[in-house]
């Protein structure tokens, strides 16, 4: 999977649980939860989504590392290779 992949997965699952986002204009090193209101729930949606989608193993212990659009494709990215 490519890191483009990657991104359009991450853009799309976002888009899910917040229509508004436009994965153009997010600034990668904003805070995803605090730039869109996303709550707890929402962000375990997110979460959810993108280990079902992609079929990677997200711990709660790396939610953190999931904080921003750049982090979250970084993570994703490593896991893929892994």
């Amino acid at each position: 999977m490519t890191r483009d992949e990657i991104i359009a997965a991450v853009a799309d699952e976002l888009g899910k649980i917040a229509p508004e986002i436009d994965i153009d204009l997010i600034d990668g090193t904003a805070d995803l939860r605090e730039e869109f209101d996303i709550d707890s729930m929402d962000f375990l949606t997110f979460v959810t989504a993108l280990h079902e989608r992609l079929g990677i193993d997200i711990p709660e212990a790396d939610y953190a590392k999931l904080e921003t659009l750049d982090a979250t494709v970084s993570y994703l990215e490593a896991k893929v290779v892994a």
